[in-house]
């Protein structure tokens, strides 16, 4: 295999990458026909976000999954979640989005599932369908240096005749697998493309039936009215009581969603009003990158929320997968209440079932759980992870307090559109607010939203802060045999799962380090991509302690 080929785009969950040699249209060509090849699949369907990348990739995406002898079906712009609703309601064979979501304007990427929407990661077909995009080089090769450095939607033109030869295969297979050289006059191929990336239908490739596939047609297809329709099953809309909404799209994928929303609202006579922020999709994004988990990001939608005396504020990030709220305040909610919201909510309705939740604040969503009667489950962080557990307990629903929230009747996958159905419902029969919903929890159980530190050493780092709280603290004892120090000389194991005192905590290795006392537990983990330690600190109803905990694991990570 070629060094060249290398994919670094591949990440242990989906494809991400930097515009211009990282992901272009000959990786997204690669992509698209090894995903066909891996899966034999014959329809797949496609969408993409509102970047300015999109389209172009998502066109050199679709050649690929063509040139594999699949027909394709272009839902055109939209959400990840639509793409999600798409791969359960059609009759299709997997399902491709082209996004980003909340990275910088100079990235793009893609997240791959299957049949009913169950995602392709790692350990379930991703590698796989790197290797194999990692044994050619196709069509677009020769005419995509440069491509997208500037996110811009450029066409192939009769002046990129003058670069090397277009195709080439590599040692370890061509494009039907077979270890052959493949000569195609190069002027050919070029104008070729260059008509497919300027036509609306792109079928089948010039190159299908000449040993590049057996060609797929293309076809456009919008699913947002019964995807509409699917949503607003979540609630009762005759409970819906007068309610002021500021939401916010971000000028990412959302605004459509809410336009039908509105739409569906308005014919079934529903008082909710809708105050729209940064609401026209605009590639560019001229109000910023949309993620509202940073906090400068938050104030549009805080200062709407107070300036209209709105019941609820809604942000949502690039490709509305995530879902932030707002209370009437104007004061941002972090999404670890909402999870035991959402919860108690559905067992409420459903009672008595599984509830699935990380690991990274727990005490809270664990105590709304029992007292409704369900049963909570931790899961390791991680939309690969949640999924596949939910569908193994089948778990009504799955929160992280990262702002995912999972559906089994929306096949197990994440949604930013129906937490926010489900809230204004609960405002609206409970007769409170949202603070009025949420402050007894975050009395309760205060905690310090996720803070992330740059460490040199990840490892290291992490070692001295489980041996502080394990070996000093519990007065000479540690937890090396169960594999959480590396120290060779730590004593042997006091602290257990099942001892726990002011001295000693509960242990818990689900995904990095959970040290849980008496009145306080943090968790501590790294992150999967970046030099990083992801922090969360709570209490039980004790914030000084939980500023004081910050402090002193803060000053921990910086010796």
């Amino acid at each position: 295999m070629a060094a060249a080929n290398k994919l670094t785009c591949f990440k242990a969950y989906d494809i991400r990458g930097q515009l211009g040699e990282e992901l272009n249209r000959d990786v997204a060509y690669r992509i698209g026909y090894a995903y066909a090849k891996h899966l034999n699949a014959k329809n797949v369907a496609v969408g993409g976000d509102i970047r300015h990348s999109s389209e172009t990739l998502k066109k050199a995406l679709a050649q690929g999954l063509m040139d594999a002898g699949a027909d394709v079906i272009d839902i055109g712009m939209v959400g990840t979640e639509e793409l999600y609703f798409a791969a359960f309601h059609l009759d299709v064979d997997g399902a491709i989005e082209v996004t980003a979501s909340h990275n910088p304007m100079d990235y793009n990427g893609m997240k791959l599932v299957t049949r009913g929407a169950k995602p392709i990661s790692g350990d379930s077909g991703l590698h796989a369908i790197q290797e194999l995009a990692e044994t050619f080089s196709s069509p677009y090769a020769a005419v995509t240096s440069g491509l997208c450095h500037s996110e811009s939607s450029r066409e192939i033109s009769s002046s990129d005749a003058s670069t090397e030869p277009v195709l080439s295969v590599v040692e370890g297979g061509g494009m039907t697998g077979e270890n052959v050289g493949v000569t195609v006059d190069k002027e050919t191929v070029i104008a070729s493309v260059a008509k497919q990336s300027s036509q609306k239908n792109l079928a089948p490739s010039p190159l299908a039936g000449e040993g590049w596939g057996e060609g797929g047609k293309y076809t456009q297809q919008s699913i947002l009215a019964p995807y509409v329709e699917h949503l607003l099953t979540y609630i009762d809309l005759e409970k819906l009581k007068p309610l002021k909404l500021v939401v916010n799209a971000g000028n990412g994928a959302a605004g459509h969603v809410i336009d039908a929303i509105e739409d569906q609202f308005k014919s079934y006579k529903v008082p909710v009003e809708f105050i729209k922020v940064h609401h026209e999709p605009d590639g560019s994004f001229p109000n910023g990158i949309p993620n509202p988990l940073l906090p400068e990001n938050r104030a549009a939608t805080a200062d709407a929320v107070i300036a209209n005396q709105a019941d609820m504020g809604i942000a949502w990030d690039g490709d509305f997968d995530r879902c932030f709220l707002f209370d009437e305040n104007g004061r941002f909610i972090e999404g670890y209440y909402i999870v035991g919201l959402l919860a108690e909510a559905f067992l409420r309705k459903c009672p008595g079932e599984k509830i699935i939740h990380d690991p990274r604040l727990t005490w809270n969503t664990i105590d709304q759980v029992k007292q409704a009667g369900g049963v909570p489950i931790q899961s390791k962080t991680g939309h690969g992870f949640i999924k596949e557990r939910m569908r193994k307990e089948n778990a009504v629903y799955g929160g992280e307090m990262s702002a995912h929230h999972y559906f089994r009747d929306f096949a197990y996958c994440d949604s930013g559109m129906i937490p926010w159905l489900l809230v204004a419902e609960l405002i609206s029969v409970s007769g409170k607010s949202l603070s009025e919903l949420v402050n007894e929890r975050m009395d309760k159980y205060p905690c310090s939203g996720e803070i992330n530190y740059k460490v040199e050493d990840v490892p290291a780092t992490l070692d001295r802060i489980v041996q502080f709280y394990t070996y000093e603290q519990g007065h000479g004892h540690s937890e090396r045999s169960r594999g959480i120090s590396t120290d060779a000389t730590a004593p042997n194991v006091i602290a257990s799962e099942t001892k726990q005192s002011s001295q000693y905590p509960i242990i818990d290795k689900t995904d990095g380090i959970s040290l849980e006392f008496e009145d306080w537990r943090f968790n501590l983990r790294a992150s999967n991509t970046e030099p990083l330690l992801r922090l969360n600190v709570e209490t039980r109803a004790n914030s000084e302690l939980m500023s004081t905990k910050v402090n002193e694991i803060e000053k921990l990570i910086k010796l």
